[in-house]
């Protein structure tokens, strides 16, 4: 005999500020939730056991990885994606700027993880020297920069990021 498939659950949260419901099977996952259910393909899909950190989104104040979770546990949660940083006016956040500016940034598949993880250091912390930045940027895999140019894209975030 088949297991009967559970039926959806209702979530409510906010993801970039604006607020979201629907009606998720329980075992979706929240990176798919967010690409295929709301369209933010900003949240990579890499190694889809949450050691790359391509789908890296800020969860509650805090960088969580979306391939790993279920849809139905953010209910109630507030989250930020790749597409949250930018002001609403489209202008670039100053770490996406700086990116930008210093090459930190090759493929791109990576640079939203990257992205999100530098904006919860620099929120949290001013002036990081370059083992504090690497430490907190070590979840997340780059297969072609080399590291300096992100590296010192956070520097330069930092430097002109007005917290």
């Amino acid at each position: 005999m088949i297991a009967p498939v559970p039926a959806d659950v209702a979530i409510a949260l906010t993801v970039n500020g604006t607020e979201v419901e629907a009606a998720v099977e329980p075992r979706l996952t929240l990176a798919d939730f967010l690409r295929d259910r709301l369209g933010l393909t900003g949240t990579h899909l890499g190694c889809e056991h949450g050691v790359c950190g391509a789908c890296t989104i800020v969860w509650d104040g805090r960088t969580a990885r979306s391939c790993i979770a279920y849809a139905a546990q953010a209910d109630g949660a507030e989250l930020m994606t790749v597409e949250g940083l930018a002001a609403a006016d489209g202008n670039l956040h100053p770490i996406q700027q700086a990116f930008h500016e210093c090459h930190g940034l090759q493929c791109g598949f990576c640079t939203p993880g990257f992205l999100l993880a530098a904006y919860e250091l620099l929120r949290e912390r001013t002036r990081p020297g370059d083992r504090e930045i690497r430490e907190a940027l070590s979840g997340n895999l780059c297969r072609c920069t080399g590291y300096e140019g992100i590296v010192e894209a956070v520097k330069l975030a930092d430097a002109r990021w007005e917290r």
